[in-house]
Order: C-alpha cells, then sequence, then structure tokens
C-alpha cells in the first residue's frame, strides 16, 4: 500500500506555472490551477485572450464551488504575457496545449528550452524532439474538460527521466486528477479510441436504422455508460463471467467475441448520415441552449464523482 501523500506539499513545489494555449482545455487548466492556489501565466497568441478567458473562468466557477475548490476572483494569481520567452522563464511547471502541429510543438519547446528553469516540469500534448535536453519533458493528455474529468494519461518519451514520471504523477494526483503512465506511445491516447469506437458503432446503429440517436444515449446512459462509471469493461465481465470471472467468461464467450472482432461492419460518416444525426439532434436535445446542458452535465458528473468518492472511502474504511 502507498503511503499517504501530502499534496499540499507537493503543489508547494510548483508555485507558478505558465499556460501555453488557453482555448477550451488551455481555460480549464488554468481554472483548475487557480483553484489550487497556483500563480498562472498565461501565453496565447489570440486577440482579446484576457476577455476571453476571464469569461471561461466566471463560467468554469460554479463546477469549481461544487468540487469544494475557490472559485472567487480567480484572477487574482492571474496574468497574461504574450512572449514565450518571458511567460516561461519563471515557470515551475509548463502545461502546453497548442494546436497539434508536431513541426510546431518541436520548435516551440526547443525555445522553451532556452528559456525556462532547469528544474521546471515541462507537460505537452506532444513532443520535444528538438530540444537538447528533454528529461523533463513528458505528454500529459486530459480528458476535456480538465478542471472536472479525472483522467490524465502520462505518456514518457524516450529520454524522459523517471523521476519527471513520478514528479507528473505526483502533481496530478495533488490536483485530485486520476494519472495514468502509457506503457508505449499510441495514436489517439486510450480514452480517445475507446470512445471513437464506441462512437463508430453508434453511428452505424443510427445509418441502419437501428434506433435514433435520443434512443441511442438512453440505451447507454441506461446500461453500459452506468456501468462502466463504476467498474471498467474488463471488470465488469469478470463479474459477470461466471463462477471464476474472466477465466469462465473466456470459456463460455471467448471464442463467440473473437469471431465478432473480425465483422467489422462500414460505416458511411457522408453527408447523408451526419444530416440525419444533425437532424435529430435539432428535433431533440438541440432545443436546449448548450450552457443549459452544460451544466447540467457537469452537476451530475459532480454528483456521480461524489457518490464514487464516498465509495471508495466505504471500500478503505
Amino acid at each position: 500500500m502507498r503511503s499517504p501523500v501530502d499534496h499540499a506539499a507537493v503543489l508547494r513545489r510548483y508555485p507558478n506555472v505558465c499556460v501555453i494555449g488557453a482555448g477550451v482545455i488551455g481555460a480549464s487548466w488554468t481554472a483548475l490551477f487557480l483553484a489550487h492556489g497556483l500563480n498562472v501565466v498565461v501565453n496565447d497568441p489570440q486577440p482579446n485572450i484576457e476577455t476571453t478567458l476571464k469569461g471561461a473562468l466566471l463560467k468554469i466557477a460554479p463546477t469549481l464551488r461544487e468540487l469544494g475548490l475557490p472559485h472567487e476572483s480567480l484572477d487574482r494569481s492571474l496574468r497574461f504575457e504574450p512572449d514565450l520567452e518571458r511567460a516561461v522563464a519563471g515557470a515551475d511547471l509548463v502545461q502546453e496545449n497548442g494546436p497539434e502541429r508536431p513541426e510546431w510543438k518541436q520548435q516551440l519547446w526547443a525555445r522553451i528550452e532556452n528559456a525556462v528553469p532547469k528544474h521546471a516540469l515541462l507537460l505537452s500534448s506532444e513532443q520535444g524532439r528538438e530540444m537538447k535536453d528533454a528529461s523533463r519533458l513528458l505528454v500529459g493528455h486530459p480528458f476535456n474538460p480538465p478542471h472536472l474529468i479525472p483522467l490524465v494519461e502520462i505518456v514518457p518519451g524516450e529520454r524522459t527521466d523517471p523521476d519527471a514520471i513520478a514528479d507528473a504523477v505526483a502533481f496530478y494526483e495533488a490536483l485530485g486528477k486520476v494519472p495514468r503512465v502509457l506503457k508505449k506511445e499510441i495514436q489517439g491516447f486510450v480514452a480517445n479510441r475507446l470512445q471513437r469506437a464506441i462512437m463508430r458503432e453508434a453511428c452505424y446503429l443510427v445509418q441502419e436504422g437501428v434506433v435514433t440517436i435520443d434512443e441511442l444515449d438512453d440505451i447507454v446512459t441506461s446500461s453500459i455508460g452506468l456501468r462502466w462509471a463504476v467498474n471498467g469493461p474488463f471488470s465488469s465481465l469478470h463479474m459477470g463471467g461466471g463462477p471464476k470471472g474472466l477465466e469462465s467468461f473466456f470459456q463460455h464467450l471467448g471464442k463467440n467475441m473473437a469471431a465478432s472482432f473480425n465483422v467489422i461492419p462500414p460505416v458511411e460518416l457522408d453527408e447523408k448520415l451526419q444530416h440525419r444525426i444533425i437532424d435529430q439532434a435539432a428535433a431533440s436535445f438541440g432545443k436546449i441552449p448548450i450552457p443549459q446542458m452544460e451544466r447540467q452535465r457537469d452537476n451530475a458528473q459532480v454528483a456521480l464523482l461524489r457518490a464514487l468518492a464516498s465509495q471508495n472511502e466505504e471500500d478503505h474504511s
């Protein structure tokens, strides 16, 4: 069993954070860092970035409140610096969320390396091939929005120091995240690949007229969505597999499942199917303003996180 970690002490190692790229994900990270008492410098070339980001903080504040985090006057510890080298000059940690363009990111990190303190932890959504010393660089990929959804997929590079991996895990855990270190790089990361596979099958079922998008959403939230919020696919099958868990499951259903894996029906996500999905959405939840949908979603997810946390406390008591 792991020894208790002093999360406050971990965060004290990173009082000054630079967020590069303050779009949807960058704004979410900024809110979470500020809520945990960190000083944040934002570097982003967008016009009116100060107004845009402060508006995003106000929008995120109710969710932070429900999570039990500070949520008022967050911008007291926030400043903006358009010059990249000045933005990272005093940073203990850099969280980069720029566009997914590898060449741009490689050049970005080469510039950052020359300006950032040597001790800084460098968390990217991509790579540092042009860096002379990439030992402190690794991918910290969230599931959006990171101020609410716990997962962060950590992907070390070939030159990443093991101590940097441990530091990144400790930092994200101190923020209340669930960091998981991937054993190897894979395009699309893990959660996005799973989401994409499910979305493909969802589009196929709508394409074939088996269900409407409303009906499919209800089916998911009333079955596997509910189950997987508590147990993942493997532990769920283990409990439902029989007296020997997964061993029983594979004995009885393994061949059929293996055969089904080889049957991949075609999905034509052409304009016809896209319009069918869009039209069905417009006739249903499309009538609800998106900010209202987001608030309902966040409230429900906060309630779910509380329930799971309560269950974990009971399990360990």
